[in-house]
């Protein structure tokens, strides 16, 4: 029952409704907003089911300032082949090689698409008129290199309300503050397959059973497994509070397989004790890219190419080094190797070897005023969460960057210096292992976007989401619409009831600072055998002894639960995997005492795990499986190739 009174919404526990569609989208972001349109544009029904409301909801809610990988843009300077293997190269092919070439391939199609749907891509004003990320002719504008122009500096506080206008105009239906939570499966001639979801109203508490002959998984990357704080929960972590990987813990509960999920990187956002908000700090990465820095004296930080050559203009340090091609740069990309490295601050050991003097700090005011305005009025402001708590606040408090400096707290780009034990999920993480139809290892049921292994920024999201929401839809074409164990979704409805019905229990907060603080204990910098075993031990005595004491007082509180017994089976997923990973390995971020053994061949390859009736099953997969990407990508995407030819994406 529904202990608050004064909750304004109705109370629908018990009520249960049941809908029928071709194609099942959960997750309203980037990834599953394109994926749901890519199916209508098919003649598809389809439902998009989303936590929050569509057209803020996700990571890119609020904005996002740049593009990354859109190398078929008319500027460009590189191929999709070039990045996409520069990316799975980079990452010792611990990368995910189908995605990122997708992103490559078809990113700007998908930038044209936003355009038609009202965002904004280019410089309609002239702003940045002359500017040299700029470009004349099309009003394009670019980040990073400006010599090979394949990442885009974009508007993205426009994009998620373009999304919904034209999932709105395409018919499709969204259940919007309806929480997806279980998977439904079958068996179609002898094989598991996909046969929709379970969700609930978060409102209401009405209890959904969305039967589809395809699903997408389209849901956000785990977050809050080892930083959580009660008191400012909204800051705990970069990603939007309510995303924290439920798609993830649904998947792995129905069978589907998962990769790299070993692989975490200290803390680099949260504010669980040590971080600014994000990009609120002076820095000269990402967003803030390639910002003057200076030490406590006034001193200019010279900025070096990858060879060490000391650069002497602030527009030398956005083009590559004499007989270099292209760099890297961006969300995914932290320190690369030689070969793709871009101009950066010299290291910061070295400063302090050469006598700067902390603190340091970022300065605008010595920017020329193009890049100065780029930095600080678009990607600050646009990026995240830094309209309204970065750009207006500031600027409301007086911050002037033509004179003012905005000191630097750690190193790089992050906000705060963590622990070791104080781990997140950043940069190119773990996930669902796919095929080349984004498809995973249960027919019927696909990935985009976040939910996929070695997952990047925006573009990949979008990219990825609108191909799996075609093949999807491809696929529905083919089938009926199968069948579903009414007892499975019984056996769901009453667990999802189950903490209304508990008086004076446990908090969800209490429960999610219980797991932050098991897994930096038992799955911190450093793992061994003993160690995961024991977090296993704890983890498993939270679900028999806490999990029946949690309560709450009305369905708000009741979708944080659920969130977090989501978080607490994530967590389970990550001390599986690194108990299955015998070595430790440089590229994952993954170091074991009783196995120090760094990279050893026989363990160079992706560790692949999925769970049935709760026995974890693995199977080793070679890293390089996905084959030559141009070969293998069309040999399965004529189709989509005769398309873009009609839409005339080659000629915009």
């Amino acid at each position: 029952m529904i202990h608050n009174t004064s909750w304004p919404y109705a109370n629908e526990t018990g009520i249960t409704e049941k809908l029928n569609c071709d194609v099942l989208v959960l997750g309203g972001g980037l990834a599953g907003c394109y994926a749901a349109i890519a199916a209508a544009r098919r003649g598809q029904s389809v439902i998009l089911v989303e936590k929050g409301a569509v057209e803020r909801s996700g990571s890119a809610g609020t904005g996002f300032d740049h593009w990354e990988s859109a190398c078929t843009n008319p500027c460009s300077g590189v191929t999709p082949e070039e990045i996409a293997w520069a990316y799975v190269n980079e990452q010792d092919y611990y990368s995910n090689g189908i995605a990122h070439y997708i992103e490559c391939r078809e990113g700007y199609d998908r930038m044209l698409d936003m355009e038609s749907f009202g965002g904004k891509i280019r410089d309609t004003k002239n702003e940045f008129e002359g500017a040299a990320f700029r470009d004349e002719k099309t009003k394009l504008m670019f980040a990073y290199d400006y010599k090979n122009k394949f990442t885009l500096r974009v508007w993205g506080s426009t994009f998620k309300p373009s999304l919904y206008k034209e999932l709105k105009r395409l018919g499709v239906k969204l259940l919007e503050h309806t929480e997806a939570t279980a998977l439904l499966t079958s068996f179609v001639n002898g094989k598991k397959h996909g046969a929709g979801a379970c969700a609930m109203d978060v409102h209401t508490c009405k209890f959904y059973i969305l039967r589809a002959k395809s699903t997408v998984l389209a849901m956000s990357r785990p977050a809050r497994v080892w930083l959580f704080d009660a008191d400012q929960p909204g800051l705990c972590e970069f990603r939007p509070f309510q995303s924290i990987g439920s798609g993830h813990a649904m998947g792995w509960r129905s069978g589907i397989e998962f990769t790299m999920m070993e692989k975490s990187v200290r803390a680099e956002y949260s504010a669980a004790g040590r971080s600014f908000p994000a990009y609120g700090t002076g820095n000269n990465h990402n967003t803030w890219y390639a910002a003057t820095m200076v030490d406590a004296r006034g001193v200019e930080i010279p900025y070096v190419d990858r060879d060490g050559k000391e650069l002497t203009s602030v527009l030398e340090r956005y083009y590559p080094a004499p007989g270099q091609k292209f760099f890297l740069k961006g969300g995914v990309i932290d320190n690369p190797k030689y070969e793709y490295r871009g101009p950066e601050t010299l290291d910061f050991d070295e400063l302090i070897k050469r006598g700067y003097q902390l603190p340091f700090y970022a300065d605008l005011s010595r920017m020329p005023d193009e890049e100065r305005r780029v930095i600080w009025g678009m990607m600050v402001g646009e990026e995240g969460k830094t309209k309204i708590p970065i750009l207006q606040n500031y600027t409301k408090r007086g911050f002037d960057p033509t004179k003012d400096m905005l000191q630097s707290y750690g190193t790089g780009w992050q906000s705060a210096n963590f622990l070791e034990q104080e781990r997140q999920f950043f940069g190119a993480t773990g996930g669902i292992l796919h095929d080349w139809d984004l498809k995973t290892n249960i027919d019927g049921i696909y990935a985009a976007g976040d939910q996929l292994y070695a997952s990047d920024c925006a573009g990949f999201a979008c990219a990825t989401g609108y191909y799996a929401g075609r093949k999807a839809a491809t696929s529905a074409k083919s089938c009926e619409l199968p069948s579903y164990d009414p007892e499975e979704a019984a056996r769901e409805q009453a667990r999802l009831y189950a903490p209304l019905f508990v008086k004076d229990g446990i908090n969800w907060k209490e429960l999610n600072q219980a797991i932050a603080k098991a897994m930096q204990n038992y799955c911190g910098g450093v793992r061994c055998e003993a160690l995961l075993r024991e977090g296993l031990d704890l983890l498993g005595s939270y679900e028999r002894d806490i999990v029946p004491q949690l309560s709450c007082k009305n369905p708000h509180e009741l979708m944080r639960i659920h969130e977090v017994l989501d978080i607490l089976t994530v967590a389970q997923i990550v001390l599986h995997a690194s108990l299955h990973r015998k070595s430790s390995s440089a590229p994952l971020f993954f170091t074991r005492s009783d196995y120090p053994k760094m990279d050893p061949q026989a363990d160079h390859c992706h560790i692949a795990l999925h769970q049935e009736n709760g026995t974890v099953i693995e199977r080793r997969v070679l890293l390089d499986f996905f084959g030559d990407l141009q070969t293998e990508y069309e040999k399965r995407n004529k189709d989509y190739e005769e398309e873009r030819e009609a839409n005339g994406y080659a000629k915009r």
